[in-house]
């Protein structure tokens, strides 16, 4: 096949992707409630797992994380991370065959040749996986990238008129996995929102040369083929989206990947504008805080709204201290104070942490709780203010807390 018949091809493809429903999908679980958990499930390679070159898995810091980081700006979170470093698309059809099935299975069953040790694990733990599937609101999926890796990664770079065929050949394999993907997780699923991200191409102008055009025009083809596979899908009745990432990288090959050292994964750069592209899909927005936190202190964030006071958290022991009567004010509590005892009594939703100044132990629900460090008053501005623990009282009240190191962040979620 030539350029000229391949290019006809995607202009086939491109027809079919016209018919994709717009964001916000009828019937897909995009919304928090309070006391849910929205539960996020990603299945992909190594940029679901978050690969980069020279750091240890638990070094990782890709898009994931960082998406389980805009979902507690919106509630509850978990997120569930079945990323596996080297698979294809062949590998994630016969891995998601195999929790659809139930059946446990082997990572050389999953693919041949796989390094990666969580394949291994996830393949001899299936079930654990379509359970979270079937817990999910949102799922994740980047796959692709290492279907076209050998064609980039030779020892010389095809010629266009070499590339089309070979590309053609790709995408109907790509297609048809990612197809029978998507109708598995439906089976088991048929209410969760998937989100699948296209393929960036990552050589630049100045290696590519002649051939760099041909190069975006095979990620812009992966693009038009995963448009028409979501198209198929939610004529079905299926809640699949599309996320573009590969535009973003066009022209910014160096800045957002590691290919200068001869690596194609992403940068932190490169991983923060996929992870913004997920959540401005899924949510509509990216949040950031509106200042990083200072090395001695926190930031609180309450419902999705940040704690801002004239009196900053205060870290004793890895406990978050904050000052008494502004965090019952932005968790809507209602709080006594007890003169003669010097206790704090809140109060939210029938529930009561009672909290005496400079005691050990504290009250929750009217049993007796042991602290290690406990509340205490300090002069701050020239005010005496009530210091508490965060966790104890947050936790106390029936509220989800989760500390995010890598944002210096504790989400307080109803």
């Amino acid at each position: 096949m030539g350029l000229k018949t391949w290019k006809t091809s995607w202009k086939v493809l491109m027809s079919a992707a016209l018919v994709i429903p717009a964001f916000g999908l009828a019937g897909a679980n995009d919304t928090f409630a309070a006391g849910d958990t929205y539960k996020i499930v990603t299945f992909g390679d190594s940029l679901t797992a978050g690969y980069e070159p020279e750091k240890e898995a638990s070094q990782y810091y890709g898009f994931v994380p960082r998406l389980g980081e805009q979902g507690r700006f919106h509630g509850r979170t978990e997120v569930d991370n079945y990323g596996i470093s080297g698979l294809t698309s062949t590998g994630l059809e016969q891995y998601i065959e195999a929790v659809h099935a139930g059946t446990h299975t082997t990572a050389a069953n999953i693919q041949s040749g796989l390094r990666d040790p969580n394949a291994a694990v996830f393949a001899s733990n299936v079930a654990a996986a379509r359970a979270d599937v079937a817990d999910a609101d949102v799922i994740t999926i980047t796959i692709g990238g290492n279907d076209l890796l050998p064609l980039i990664t030779g020892a010389s770079l095809p010629t266009a008129e070499e590339l089309a065929p070979k590309v053609q050949a790709l995408l109907e394999n790509y297609a048809t996995n990612l197809n029978e993907v998507l109708t598995d997780l439906r089976d088991i699923n048929p209410n969760a929102r998937i989100v699948v991200a296209d393929q960036y191409q990552p050589v630049p102008a100045i290696a590519a040369k002649s051939l760099y055009a041909a190069l975006n025009q095979a990620a812009a083809a992966y693009t038009t083929t995963l448009n028409g596979v979501i198209a198929t899908q939610n004529a079905a009745g299926g809640h699949v989206e599309a996320v573009n990432v590969a535009p973003l990288f066009i022209g910014r090959e160096m800045q957002l990947t590691h290919i200068a050292r001869k690596d194609i994964h992403p940068n932190q750069v490169g991983y923060e504008a996929i992870a913004k592209a997920f959540s401005q899909q899924i949510w509509n927005e990216y949040r950031t805080l509106s200042q990083i936190p200072a090395s001695t202190t926190v930031a609180v964030v309450v419902a999705g709204k940040e704690l801002n006071t004239n009196f900053k958290p205060i870290l004793k022991k890895g406990t978050t201290f904050v000052v008494l009567r502004d965090i019952t004010d932005a968790l809507g509590a209602d709080l006594k104070w007890n003169n003669k005892t010097a206790t704090a009594s809140i109060n939210v939703d029938g529930r009561n942490v009672a909290i005496p100044v400079d005691k050990k132990t504290i009250t929750v629900n009217g049993k007796n709780t042991a602290v290690q460090i406990p509340a205490f008053t300090e002069k701050v501005n020239g005010q005496m203010k009530t210091y508490v623990p965060l966790a104890v009282l947050a936790d106390g009240l029936g509220f989800d807390v989760q500390y995010t190191s890598r944002l210096r962040t504790v989400f307080v979620n109803p």
